[in-house]
């Protein structure tokens, strides 16, 4: 049986949640998780700012990522508070290899990778307001009222494109839970 074509999106694991959800926690302790030769692979993120130890990003400056854009370089980008995000061009060929992709994505950007990758799955990770709160807190890296825009973003509901299938992880407990909820996500993603 031949894969899909890259396009679909049959493989593809849509990652979502608010600034503070555990993201990067949840990936990082996903893929410890992996078996040598499983084809689960997460793409890294271009940013525009320093991604910092937890983050799993490749930083660019501004004008290097304009100069990206420009050669078709990103599969899927967007921009979110004053910084430009991108995913390489690279997942089409590993989703085209039949392994199961995950990217890190934006929830304001789903209905633009729906669109490219209409088979995805969007998986949306859900923590507790006070516990977010707390999070964004501890990680030291905006001000109490840049948080507070933040906890009121993540209040906020996304649209969710007609026909995305869109699942949710709570990730308020031991976050090792979460991530095995992610792995059998992205596991799964390998029959389609």
């Amino acid at each position: 049986m031949n894969p899909p074509a890259p396009a679909s999106g049959a493989r593809l694991v849509y990652l979502m949640g608010a600034s503070g959800s555990g993201k990067d926690t949840l990936l990082r302790l996903m893929r410890a998780r992996l078996h040598g030769d499983e084809p689960v692979l997460v793409a890294h993120r271009y940013i525009t700012r320093d991604s910092g130890a937890t983050e799993d990003a490749l930083r660019l400056t501004e004008a290097e990522f304009a100069r990206r854009a420009a050669l078709g370089c990103f599969a899927l980008r967007w921009a979110s508070h004053g910084l430009h995000y991108g995913i390489g061009i690279e997942v089409d060929t590993w989703l085209g290899c039949g392994a199961a992709v995950i990217i890190n994505g934006s929830r304001a950007h789903l209905a633009d990778a729906h669109q490219r990758y209409p088979a995805l799955t969007a998986v949306e990770i859900t923590v507790e307001p006070a516990l977010l709160a707390r999070r964004l807190a501890e990680r030291g890296r905006e001000n109490p009222q840049q948080i507070a825009l933040r906890l009121m973003r993540a209040a906020q509901d996304f649209a969710v494109p007609e026909g995305c299938r869109l699942l949710r992880v709570g990730n308020n407990g031991a976050p090792e839970t979460a991530a095995a909820e992610l792995l059998d996500i992205a596991r799964g993603r390998l029959a389609a």
